[in-house]
């Protein structure tokens, strides 16, 4: 933590932090002074709230089917299947879907076979799809997680209420949406709740792996910025007051996401 106090100097790594001139808001002046920086939280904001919420519906949708399967074989293979990208790491699947989705990839095959286009997309170049290949390769990685959540949930409702509902005439969908929703509620609301930390975490190591210059203008987020600033152009002051800033309202919105999990699901860590 004593490493703050860069962020309040023109640091020069061979003179140190007692060496180094004190600056003092200086950096954060010029942060906010570049003409990419209101675009870098845009950015962030934008890919880590759609990575929220599409990560939250989806696991629920896949959890609330999984539940209608009564054949435990394909059940639990359905569950290892979805569950296995979550342990692959970012530099691998980075390079995976830079392939798929390049000029000559799998994607453009498919597309130029079925007639959809004449002409390769380049999809990993491209500001309109980038930002959304981001979000969906992201949520195909961690929904098999959430999942197992959602079905571990499901598993504790009582089956004596879908016996009830069966006899009053409910079928599937209304026992899906009259009982397995409303009874794991409460685990999406905590989860909802605790994922608001993560509003500036918009995937440092998989954006990292998969951009490039082009898509700049909708993929920077803060967290790249600070690496190329602090370690490729050894803006070390500038990079520090950045993640300092990142930090401080990351804090705040842990607190506040804590404050509402106890509130809206009784959840306390003390």
């Amino acid at each position: 933590m004593a490493g703050i106090v860069i962020a309040f100097q023109k640091f020069i790594p061979t003179k140190g932090v007692f060496g180094s001139k004190f600056v003092g808001l200086y950096n954060f002046e010029y942060m906010f002074s570049m003409s990419s920086s209101w675009q870098m939280f845009e950015n962030t904001i934008i890919i880590a709230v759609s990575k929220i919420i599409i990560g939250l519906i989806v696991p629920i949708i896949v959890a609330l089917l999984l539940n209608e399967v009564h054949h435990n074989g394909f059940k639990k293979g359905v569950q290892t299947i979805i569950y296995l990208p979550y342990f692959i790491s970012w530099v691998v699947l980075g390079a995976i879907f830079s392939n798929i989705f390049s000029g000559s990839g799998a994607v453009n095959t498919v597309l130029q076979a079925l007639g959809v286009t004449d002409e390769a997309i380049l999809f990993m170049q491209s500001n309109q799809w980038f930002r959304g290949i981001i979000v969906w390769t992201d949520v195909w990685k961690m929904f098999g997680y959430n999942t197992i959540i959602y079905i571990s949930a499901l598993a504790s409702i009582d089956p004596a209420q879908y016996e009830s509902a069966a006899i009053d005439g409910a079928n599937r969908w209304d026992m899906a949406l009259r009982i397995s929703l409303p009874s794991i509620k409460s685990t999406i609301v905590l989860l909802a709740t605790l994922s608001l930390g993560n509003v500036l975490n918009a995937g440092f190591e998989q954006i990292l792996t998969m951009y490039n210059p082009v898509v700049y203008e909708t993929a920077d987020i803060i967290d790249t910025v600070v690496y190329r600033m602090g370690l490729l152009d050894q803006q070390y002051g500038v990079a520090t007051a950045m993640g300092l800033v990142k930090s401080v309202i990351s804090s705040v919105l842990i607190v506040c996401s804590y404050g509402l999990a106890k509130r809206f699901a009784n959840y306390e860590i003390f």
